[in-house]
């Protein structure tokens, strides 16, 4: 702020004497203040603190026009705002790209490692990766970690702390290997902190990274249901889904000591929690090689327990829920 002031200062100063010894007309007076205030905008730019080494210089230098190119075949742009997933059973990580009004996926990664078993980290020392909804800003990255490269997903957040969970520096990284944190490749992270780095540097203030314990498709949350974790996991969905329906990643507070969602933003692709829940049980023979698995009754979501379980006895046919979505009318409101 200081610089930005003293420059501003000069820019007032300049414009007056400018005004005073050369009479123009109203029209190239602005043009001349026009022309000082980009100089202005790109001086402020160039004061963002970017932390790099000599590790993620070299990245960014060898990566950056690979990336630039591959954007350009999906029609993104490198610096643009992005957005990440993680999936721990997946072992992978998306990160969207900010295109028009919507997020587009640039491209998944393997997870090297990660720790603990499905749900949330609770405590210092339990070797659990975190679950939930986290920000990235510039403060957060450590480009001279051990582990490679690093940024830091800002665990404990504010529903972490409503619920008394401890720990911390809880990172994604390279080195594959992880006590708590999502380890990758030692070129995975590089070509992520470039795209990180990237963005970051072009004025996007913070990113966001959302994390789950599975994609959180019907399917999914069926298979799941002997888990205690279920009423978080729900809790979880809400907020995938809303970014499957809208495509951006939503304001995200706590209420109620629970994760709420938020955004001004229209309904672009529909949502698990807008449609309506119609729900059929299909019978579909089975394949040799297939294990069996339960039949799903799938209820609405707004409903508190929205699944039950109900085994099969039959070795001839297997049960498997199929969810029929019915349109709303109005598709637009949460």
């Amino acid at each position: 702020m200081m610089v930005i002031s003293a420059v501003t200062f000069k820019l007032k100063l300049n414009t007056t004497f400018l005004a005073a010894m050369f009479p123009v007309t109203s029209t190239l007076h602005s043009l001349v203040i026009c022309l000082l205030s980009l100089t202005i905008t790109g001086y402020a730019h160039a004061e963002v603190n970017i932390p790099r080494s000599e590790i993620s210089r070299a990245a960014y230098q060898r990566l950056a026009p690979q990336l630039e190119q591959e954007m350009q075949n999906k029609n993104l742009r490198l610096g643009q705002p992005i957005f990440m997933r993680i999936f721990k059973e997946e072992n992978e990580m998306e990160i969207w790209v900010k295109k028009n009004l919507a997020y587009e996926l640039f491209k998944t990664y393997k997870i090297c490692k990660y720790s603990g078993k499905l749900g949330p980290k609770l405590k210092e020392g339990d070797e659990q990766s975190p679950e939930g909804f986290y920000t990235v800003s510039v403060t957060a990255l450590n480009p001279w970690s051990d582990y490679h490269l690093s940024f830091n997903l800002g665990y404990p957040n504010e529903f972490d702390r409503l619920h008394k969970r401890t720990g911390g520096a809880l990172m994604v990284h390279g080195k594959c290997t992880s006590v708590g944190c999502f380890a990758m490749n030692d070129f995975r992270i590089e070509e992520i902190y470039t795209i990180v780095d990237a963005s970051l540097s072009a004025g996007q203030d913070q990113f966001s990274v959302h994390i789950f314990p599975f994609r959180m498709t019907w399917d999914k949350m069926a298979q799941n249901t002997k888990s205690p974790w279920v009423p978080f996991w729900e809790n979880l969905k809400q907020g995938y889904d809303f970014f499957q329906g809208h495509r951006a990643p939503p304001e995200v507070t706590v209420e109620g000591q629970q994760y709420a969602f938020h955004t001004s933003r229209p309904l672009i692709f529909g949502s698990d929690l807008t449609t309506g829940q119609a729900v059929q049980i299909a019978q579909v023979k089975p394949q040799p090689d297939e294990k069996r698995i339960a039949a799903v009754n799938l209820k609405p979501v707004q409903t508190k327990k929205y699944f039950t379980i109900k085994k099969t006895k039959s070795s001839d046919a297997k049960k498997y829920a199929t969810i029929n979505k019915k349109s709303s009318k109005n598709r637009s409101s949460l």
